[in-house]
């Protein structure tokens, strides 16, 4: 019997880990955006359906999820989209700020040149974003740059602490910036950041990133329910 040669082996690797990340990839947005709100049961005949799988590979991707925070997989319910209550979400808010005032602080003294140029690209791309209405692709872009300063600090556990938490606290971080006013908001206070990161202003990025992550809580807390 013939051996199946390794290069195609590679190449069906290479696809069904593509196939499990455009899944992954899909469900979590499908969160962040609202499609699947906080307390609802993931339908997963409906939704492989939808994304034209099967349920071993929905299933897969829902164990990542609940690994992520984002469902939780109950006995007999199946995988249920976590729901946080008010004072779960400022607890993490409040954490995500003194890692980043941190961090922010860290980042003007050791990142270098090309780095910040990194996180300004990314400010670039993000406003783009603004401007055409991407609410998606501006999120996105914004918690990599959040995640990106925090990255300049040169911290593994700082980082790992604060990617854990930015995970749990997407969909609640997308409402942020429901409604014009919120949106515009946010975006001047980016501006800001990306003024004192350029700048290495330790004392200024570390404020307006305290400020920023405030302001977050006041924009998320109406939405809601303890």
């Amino acid at each position: 019997m013939s051996e199946t040669p390794e290069r195609d082996t590679a190449a069906i690797k290479i696809e069904r880990h593509s196939l499990h990340d455009a899944i992954l990839n899909r469900l979590r947005d499908m969160i962040i955006e609202g499609d699947l709100p906080p307390g609802s049961r993931v339908n997963e005949g409906q939704i492989g359906s939808m994304l034209g799988v099967s349920r071993t590979p929905l299933r897969e991707a829902l164990k990542n999820l609940a690994g992520e925070g984002l469902v939780d997989l109950i006995p007999s319910r199946g995988a249920v989209v976590k729901k946080f209550a008010a004072k779960e979400v400022r607890d993490m808010l409040d954490v995500v700020r003194m890692l980043e005032e941190t961090a922010a602080r860290s980042a003007c003294e050791l990142a270098t040149t090309h780095g910040i140029s990194k996180v300004r690209a990314m400010h670039d791309e993000m406003l783009g974003c603004y401007r055409s209405g991407d609410r998606l692709g501006y999120y996105k872009l914004n918690q990599d740059i959040h995640s990106a300063i925090v990255a300049l600090a040169d911290n593994a556990a700082l980082s790992d602490v604060h990617s854990l938490l930015q995970t749990r606290l997407k969909r609640i971080r997308f409402i942020g910036h429901e409604g014009p006013e919120k949106w515009a908001k946010a975006v001047a206070e980016h501006e800001e950041m990306i003024a004192a990161l350029e700048n290495r202003d330790a004392d200024r990025l570390s404020a307006v990133i305290s400020k920023h992550l405030r302001k977050a809580w006041e924009r998320v807390k109406d939405s809601l329910n303890d």
